[in-house]
C-alpha cells in the first residue's frame, strides 16, 4: 500500500500542528523532511519524541519534534511517523508539502482508521467508535464512543456470534451424522442458547432510540395553528430568540430547524408555519411545509392553546397526525397555562401543561421528551448508536426469532440452521466479519482527512 500523509489537527492558526505519515516508506518519507539535532537517527528511537529541524529543498523552514511508532505495533498496524510543527497555517502547509514532495501520497478521508481495520488493529465497531469520540455532542455520546472504541460493543457482538457458532456447528454435526448423536449441545440447551442471544439483541435493538438521540439527534417537529406558542416554545428549548414572537398569525412562514441539547439528549428542532387554511399563497407554501415535516419528525410537539377552546383548525390538525400513524410520536403541550380558560382535552397519551411566558412547566416538558426517547446502560457501552448497526442488529434479532420458533414447533436443530447463519452474517456486518468493501468505504468516508 502506498504510504499516505495528512494534517491531523485542525486547520487554522494554532499552538502545534501534527502530521500524520502512515506507511511501509514512512521512515524514509520522514527522513527527507527531518532533521535530528542529535546523533542518532529517528529509526532507532521508536515511541520516543526527537527534536530536530524540517526541511523542504534542503532548506531548513521550521523546528519541531518527530516520533517514530514501528508497524504492527502503531495505529495502523504500519510503520507511523507523526510530526510536530508550530501551528501556523503556511507552516503546516508547507511541512505537508514537504511530505509528499518527499515520497508521500495524501491521505484520504478516514484512510488511517481505514488501515486500522483492514491490518486487524481495530474492529468496525471500535473503528466507527473513535469517529464518535471527535463527532460527540454530548457526555453520554462521548462516553458510550470512548467504551466502544475499546471494544465495549464488539465484544458483546463477538460473544452472541460465538454462541451462534457453537450452535451452528452442532447442527451440522446432526446433519452428518444423523444417527450417531455427535452434538455438543442438546436441543434444550440449543433452544436456551438462541432465546438467551436473543434477549440480548432485543436489548441492544431497542438501545438504539437512545444512543441515536445522544449522538446525532431526533429530527422533532413543533406543529400547531397560528399563535399557540410555537415560536415562543422553540425559544424556550434554544434558551435564547432564535424565532420571531409577534401576535400576528401567520408570521412564521417557513420551516426554522436549531439543535438543542436536553441534557444528554438532542432534537433537530424544526418551528413550523401555522396550520390553517389561508388565501396567501406564501403561506400556503409555509402550511405545506408544516405539514411535510410532521410526516418526517420522528417526535411531535403538538401545541395547543389553553386560553381558547379547541376549535376546527385544531381538530383538523388532531386528524391529519392520527391519519398519519403518528399519534404514538405525540407529546402535546397544552401552551399558555398562565391565561387557562379551559381544560383542553386530546386523544394523545402523553400531555404537558405548560407556560412559554413564565417557564411554568418547563421540567415536565423535558422530562417528558426524556421519557420519550428512553434511557440505556451508558457504562455497559453496549447501545447501537448508528443507522448500520442498528439495521444489521435487527436483522439478526429477526433470524434467531425465526429460529427459535422452529424449534419450538417442534423441528430439529438443523432446520433452524438457515437463520442461525444469517443471523451471524448480519453480526459480522456489525463488527466487520462480513461486511462489504462498498460499505467499508462509505463508513469512512465521512471521517475527516487525517483519521
Amino acid at each position: 500500500m502506498r504510504t499516505i500523509a495528512a494534517i491531523s489537527s485542525p486547520r487554522g492558526k494554532g499552538g502545534v500542528s501534527l502530521i500524520r505519515i502512515s506507511g511501509d516508506e514512512a521512515i524514509q518519507v520522514s527522513k527527507n523532511v527531518f532533521r535530528p539535532f542529535g546523533t542518532k537517527d529517528l529509526a532507532s528511537q521508536p515511541r520516543k519524541q526527537v527534536y530536530g529541524s524540517f526541511v523542504f529543498d534542503g532548506e531548513e523552514f521550521d523546528d519541531g519534534l518527530a516520533c517514530y511508532f514501528a508497524g504492527p505495533n502503531s495505529f495502523t498496524g504500519e510503520d507511523v511517523v507523526e510530526l510536530c510543527c508550530h501551528g501556523g497555517v503556511y507552516c503546516t502547509q508547507k511541512l505537508l508539502s514537504a511530505c509528499f514532495a518527499g515520497g508521500a501520497a495524501p491521505a484520504e478521508a478516514g484512510e488511517f482508521t481505514k488501515r486500522a481495520f483492514i491490518n486487524g488493529r481495530l474492529s468496525l465497531t471500535r473503528a466507527e467508535a473513535i469517529g464518535g469520540i471527535i463527532d460527540a455532542k454530548t457526555d453520554a455520546g462521548l462516553r458510550i464512543s470512548l467504551l466502544q472504541s475499546r471494544g465495549a460493543l464488539s465484544d458483546g457482538i463477538r460473544e452472541m456470534y460465538q454462541k451462534l457458532s457453537l450452535i451452528a456447528a452442532s447442527a451440522y454435526a446432526f446433519i452428518d451424522y444423523p444417527t450417531e448423536d455427535l452434538t455438543d449441545i442438546s436441543p434444550d440447551e440449543t433452544l436456551q442458547g438462541l432465546n438467551e442471544v436473543y434477549q440480548k439483541l432485543q436489548k441492544l435493538c431497542a438501545s438504539h432510540s437512545y444512543g441515536k438521540a445522544v449522538s446525532e439527534g431526533i429530527p422533532t417537529a413543533i406543529v400547531g395553528k397560528p399563535n399557540v406558542g410555537k415560536s415562543s416554545l422553540l425559544n424556550f428549548f434554544a434558551g435564547e430568540d432564535r424565532a420571531i414572537v409577534t401576535s400576528v398569525a401567520g408570521t412564521t412562514r417557513d420551516v426554522i430547524t436549531v439543535q438543542i441539547k436536553v441534557g444528554d439528549i438532542i432534537l433537530d428542532l424544526s418551528d413550523t408555519a401555522g396550520v390553517r387554511g389561508t388565501d396567501d399563497a406564501i403561506e400556503q407554501i409555509g402550511v405545506q411545509k408544516s405539514l411535510e415535516q410532521i410526516s418526517k419528525a420522528e417526535l411531535i410537539l403538538a401545541v395547543f392553546d389553553a386560553s381558547r377552546p379547541l376549535d376546527g383548525e385544531d381538530n383538523e390538525l388532531i386528524k391529519y397526525i392520527t391519519d398519519s400513524g403518528k399519534q404514538d410520536k405525540v407529546i402535546a403541550i397544552i401552551n399558555k397555562t398562565d391565561s387557562k380558560q379551559y381544560d383542553v382535552v386530546l386523544p394523545f397519551a402523553n400531555a404537558v401543561e405548560f407556560s412559554a411566558k413564565t417557564g411554568e412547566g418547563g421540567d415536565a416538558l423535558k422530562n417528558a421528551v426524556r421519557d420519550y426517547v428512553g434511557s440505556a446502560d451508558v457504562e455497559s457501552g453496549e447501545i447501537i448508536l448508528g443507522a448500520r448497526q442498528y439495521a444489521a442488529a435487527y436483522r439478526a434479532m429477526t433470524e434467531v426469532k425465526e429460529a427459535i420458533d422452529a424449534m419450538n414447533q417442534g423441528f430439529t436443530t438443523d432446520i433452524a440452521l438457515m437463520n442461525v447463519e444469517d443471523a451471524m452474517q448480519s453480526l459480522g456486518e456489525i463488527d466487520g466479519r462480513e461486511v462489504s468493501d462498498q460499505i467499508v468505504k462509505d463508513i469512512f468516508s465521512h471521517f475527516c482527512v487525517g483519521k
